[in-house]
């Protein structure tokens, strides 16, 4: 099978890691023993997952995936700062930060050495994102979840497209989430009640209800002194979730006209001086999190306000409350974290108890979107939360989930392809030099192009 795990690899080994949500701080909090033992005493493999293991190693980028099993699952005991137990077995996180594909490139040394790891090294659970799911998945280092025992009735009030993410290209489902990541837009309330007259999450959505309005608002924005946003490549998913073909079409590199679009509005925006042409994540990108900043608004799923946008920072817009939800000119989706079970591993019952709890038991998703504002992957649950009582208080006090659910019905993956991360970060890169001045768009996209090739020599364009 290690044959199988580096030839798989090739291909995409130089794809660099897309940012997700971040994650928040360790608690360590006391739970049940009701699934203390953690793992099944039925070995429910057929072949790829085995039982019986007395560690489980975890691969992630980040503390996200983390505290949701340290804070959620029942029977987590913390031990240190990179271990815990979970009835007899000790759970060991294999912490790799996503800059300049760190991440992947640890993942992928780790599995390469899979099938020669002792019992105790080998890796049992490994995370993916969206933008590089499908390297994985349409691999032989992610198991089948059937071979773990858990069944399409398990996972039926996940949304659907959480599910497509993680399909193999023979239809056979290698992963599990307990997030989805529709996006809105996040709009700065004070700005709102102070240009436009009014921070009503229906009254502001008139002014941003398509691109066209959208121009103008920003115009109206710039004259009051506020960027429309902090960067054109803040919008950039809004339009790539809304494209009519993929990336790689038959091996050639492909640009839909919906990410064109995105090009000749974006240029528009930054040379009337609408919007900045900074890299995402960026300090100066970052600047629009505090009322200084002078930003109006940015695209988003749950996560990024939550936990990307310094909402626990004193003095941030989303520390005070100060954002607020609506749905844009159109919906998108952007990223979300998948939780995959490792061909090889011996702790198939204990992985499967990890995903149906976190994914699938509807009390702990609730609990889980009351104490973190994520937006968990249980439509009932979040239908439900949708007409309650439910507030965010970085939203200032707003209930998003029916914007939300709105926009997730229609989410679909279907023009995915396993080049995607490549292709969206050497197109933004290109295009920076075009909004900049540095570059022609002919020129741009030749650079793009190069770049592409240069990192998949198995594509032409």
């Amino acid at each position: 099978m290690r044959k199988r795990f580096l030839s798989a690899l090739l291909v995409f080994s130089m794809a660099a890691a897309a940012l997700a949500g971040c994650g928040s701080e360790d608690k360590d909090k006391g739970s049940s023993d009701s699934t203390s033992k953690g793992a099944s005493s039925e070995n429910n493999s057929s072949g790829t997952v085995s039982d019986g293991g007395k560690v489980l190693n975890i691969y992630c980028w980040n503390e996200e995936f983390k505290s949701r099993v340290t804070d959620y699952f029942p029977g987590y005991k913390k031990k240190d700062a990179t271990s815990g137990t979970i009835g007899d077995v000790t759970v060991k996180w294999n912490i790799t930060p996503n800059e300049n594909n760190a991440y992947q490139d640890n993942l992928d040394a780790a599995l390469q050495k899979q099938e020669s790891a002792s019992a105790d090294e080998k890796v049992d659970v490994f995370l993916v994102e969206a933008d590089y799911a499908l390297k994985y998945v349409n691999s032989e280092f992610a198991a089948p979840l059937a071979d773990l025992g858990v069944n399409d009735s398990d996972l039926s009030e996940q949304y659907q497209y959480t599910k497509d993410v993680v399909t193999d290209s023979n239809g056979v489902l290698k992963g599990t989430s307990w997030q989805a990541a529709p996006g809105v837009l996040f709009y700065n309330r004070e700005a709102a009640k102070e240009v436009l007259g009014s921070d009503d999450p229906a009254k502001v959505q008139e002014y941003v209800k398509d691109w066209e309005t959208f121009g103008e608002t920003a115009e109206t924005m710039k004259k009051a002194g506020y960027k429309i946003m902090s960067t054109a490549n803040d919008s950039y998913r809004v339009y790539s979730n809304n494209v009519s073909s993929k990336w790689v079409e038959d091996g050639k590199i492909n640009i839909d006209d919906n990410i064109m679009k995105w090009v000749d509005d974006s240029k528009k925006l930054v040379d009337a001086k609408y919007t900045g042409a900074y890299d995402m994540w960026s300090d100066d990108w970052k600047k629009g999190f505090y009322p200084e900043g002078k930003v109006f608004c940015y695209f988003g799923p749950a996560w990024l306000v939550n936990f990307s946008m310094a909402a626990d920072t004193e003095g941030s817009i989303g520390n005070k409350g100060g954002w607020g939800a609506t749905e844009g000119p159109q919906g998108f989706y952007w990223g979300g974290t998948w939780i995959c079970a490792a061909a090889g591993s011996d702790n198939s019952g204990l992985i499967k108890d990890i995903m149906l709890q976190l994914t699938a038991n509807a009390d702990i998703m609730k609990a889980i979107s009351e104490g973190t504002d994520d937006f968990v992957n249980n439509q009932p649950v979040m239908e439900e939360m949708a007409e309650s009582k439910y507030s965010s208080k970085i939203l200032g006090g707003q209930n998003p989930l029916g914007i939300y659910c709105n926009g997730v019905k229609d989410l679909s993956l279907s023009n995915v392809t396993g080049y995607d991360l490549g292709c969206t970060e050497e197109f933004q890169h290109a295009m920076k030099n075009y909004f900049e001045g540095n570059a022609t768009k002919e020129e741009a996209l030749d650079q793009f192009y190069k770049a592409v090739v240069e990192k998949y020599p198995d594509l032409t364009y």
